[in-house]
């Protein structure tokens, strides 16, 4: 007798947006986290934009995403979350729509120095009944709130998980987005508990 081979797991494919106002860090964090050389669409700011990009905060800005961030990362064997990154300005929210497409769910980039400018996209998500968390991406000139000063602040219902990243880092964007399959797969249960 033979060892028993076991059958290969086929990898769940997983779409998830990553959303926020311009100069978030959603083109950071796709780029941190994802296991291949992520697909970036940016383009030098120029001044076409001038009085129609809000760069207020964000002065030292450069580049833009015009179309779209995409990467993927492997969570587990049976399970690959491929990422999407929407382009920040209101300009180009056309392309919402299409990107959100057979989204699973979404990753809600919050930055406090311009926490207003999350309501928005907290809107989109909550009129479409996408599951979404909301990642505070921590700047270093930025004041740190605790994420349920956030939540308060924001007006978020206490079952939207609220947290802090550093989209820089590969950990803190990994765990940011395993809490956003968690959060996901307790939205799926009839109860609200998971299986």
């Amino acid at each position: 007798m033979g060892s028993k081979r076991s059958d290969p797991v086929l990898p769940t494919a997983v779409k998830i947006l990553i959303a926020g106002h311009f100069g978030v860090g959603k083109t950071t964090l796709v780029g941190a986290v994802s296991e291949i050389g992520p697909l970036r669409t940016e383009e030098i700011l120029t001044d076409a934009g001038v009085g129609v990009d809000d760069l207020s905060g964000v002065e030292s800005k450069t580049t833009t995403t015009v179309a779209m961030d995409f990467g993927r990362i492997t969570i587990r064997e049976d399970l690959v979350l491929y990422l999407f990154g929407t382009p920040g300005q209101e300009r180009f929210s056309f392309l919402w729509d299409e990107l959100a497409v057979g989204a699973l769910g979404a990753v809600v980039m919050a930055d406090t120095r311009r926490l207003g400018d999350s309501f928005t996209v907290i809107d989109y998500f909550e009129a479409r009944r996408t599951p979404f968390v909301v990642a505070v991406n921590c700047f270093h000139d930025g004041k740190i709130y605790e994420p349920e000063e956030v939540r308060l602040a924001l007006g978020l219902d206490a079952g939207i998980p609220v947290l802090l990243c550093d989209a820089r880092r590969r950990e803190s964007s990994k765990a940011v987005l395993i809490t956003l399959v968690r959060h996901v797969l307790l939205q799926s249960q009839p109860t609200g508990r998971p299986a």
